[in-house]
């Protein structure tokens, strides 16, 4: 903190500067790691998960949707407005298209007219949610935070789930209410091995709120209460929608998963079930729970998220492979795309070492040095950095005048 006319600004050291900086990178990283940044994937196909963008000046809202991969945003639409979508899955790289009019993709010219196979969102557009609202958004006031629903892949503010959203939700995967109902299955798994949900049933007429955090006391709140679950309202972060009667639908298949040791047909059987409304947040590795019996196979293709049976779906798979790209690069395999890489593989074993060594120590330093000024509430000037490189001058001229060696 520091003091300006009587009254106390907050400021922000260099030191959560650089720990904001790395984590962002260690974020993109991960997320471009797993795409190509200098080849179109449109010769891969539908890939199963690229990072995608939509060019906000090549196809504006009011046109055709398109997505373009990594390397045609570099190569082809730089200096465009570029909507960022984060990750989606089969999906062709449209750039230079019939979409595009008369522009022609850089990277691979000899493309389709039309990718059949994409699947688009508003999202393409730079809108997303229930509230149709781009993001960030200059005119939404409240902060709140955006999940990505793993079915349709569409994000949504926490405040607009229709449930309370749990702690750790980086360490969960969530659908969201829509792409449940059109899956009413998934509703009898997230009896058995979601997130128990916490949601603040109010009927119309004005009683007052109750909080449900699990099965056992939502029964008991319908049975104290016997109103038709359509005539009643769900409030969440002050925010409301009506349930809907979801219970005939989830059970509509009665022959889906029938063959013998279905978890499917097990789990209706146990009679256990939740709320039929809202979003619903899963737990790690709940897709190994899922049944894949050939009845259940069939029932996820019909419903188009057979996707659900591949562990490496994920975004978290994807991520990790992005980071054991970049690992594996930094390891010595980037030598041509990053000249300090390339430098640093020129020099010998002992000169390698110590430049790591001294890089890393100052690192530490740094951080040290600039961590008092933010307990102590000071504000950095460049007097202070010019101050520390030249502390860091006299150390280093210390230690030759002492002369110290390194073993070859």
């Amino acid at each position: 903190m520091a003091a300006n006319d009587g009254e106390e600004e907050a400021t922000v050291s260099l030191v959560d500067v650089l720990e904001e900086d790395e984590e962002l990178e260690n974020e993109a990283s991960a997320v471009l790691g797993g795409s190509d940044s200098e080849k179109c994937s449109y010769p891969e196909g539908y890939v199963k998960r690229q990072a995608l963008y939509a060019c906000n000046t090549c196809t504006p809202k009011g046109g055709e949707p398109a997505g373009i991969c990594l390397a045609c945003s570099y190569k082809c639409h730089e200096g465009h407005d570029l909507f960022e979508l984060y990750t989606k899955r089969n999906f062709r790289c449209d750039c230079g298209n019939d979409k595009f009019g008369e522009m022609e993709c850089k990277l691979f010219a000899d493309k389709e007219k039309v990718n059949s196979g994409n699947k688009y969102s508003h999202n393409f557009f730079g809108l997303y949610c229930t509230c149709d609202r781009p993001y960030p958004d200059p005119e939404d006031e409240v902060p709140d935070e955006m999940i990505q629903c793993i079915v349709c892949e569409d994000w949504f503010h926490g405040r607009h789930l229709g449930c309370v959203v749990p702690d750790c939700v980086e360490l969960q995967e969530m659908i969201c209410e829509s792409c449940m109902n059109k899956t009413p299955f998934l509703w009898s798994y997230a009896a058995h091995i979601a997130v128990p949900p916490m949601t603040k049933v109010s009927p119309c007429k004005g009683e007052e709120d109750v909080e449900v955090e699990n099965d056992e006391e939502e029964k008991k709140i319908k049975n104290e209460n016997p109103r038709s679950p359509v005539d009643e309202k769900v409030q969440v972060n002050g925010t409301s929608a009506c349930k809907r009667k979801h219970q005939e639908e989830a059970e509509g298949s009665s022959e889906e998963g029938s063959c013998a040791g279905c978890r499917l047909r097990e789990m209706k059987a146990s009679g256990r079930s939740r709320t039929l409304q809202g979003a619903v947040f899963w737990l790690s590795a709940w897709r190994t729970k899922l049944c894949t019996c050939s009845n259940c196979k069939v029932l996820y293709t019909d419903a188009g998220v057979s996707f659900l049976m591949d562990e490496m779906d994920t975004v978290l798979a994807y991520e990790n492979k992005g980071k054991s790209t970049m690992q594996a690069e930094q390891a010595g395999g980037a030598e041509g795309r990053d000249p300090l890489m390339s430098a640093l593989n020129n020099l010998n074993r002992v000169q390698q070492l110590e430049i790591i060594h001294e890089y890393n120590d100052m690192k530490t330093e740094l951080k040290d040095y600039l961590q008092r000024f933010a307990a102590e509430g000071k504000v950095v000037t460049p007097e202070d950095i010019r101050h520390f490189f030249e502390q860091q001058q006299s150390r280093k001229r210390r230690r030759a005048n002492a002369g110290q060696y390194y073993c070859s």
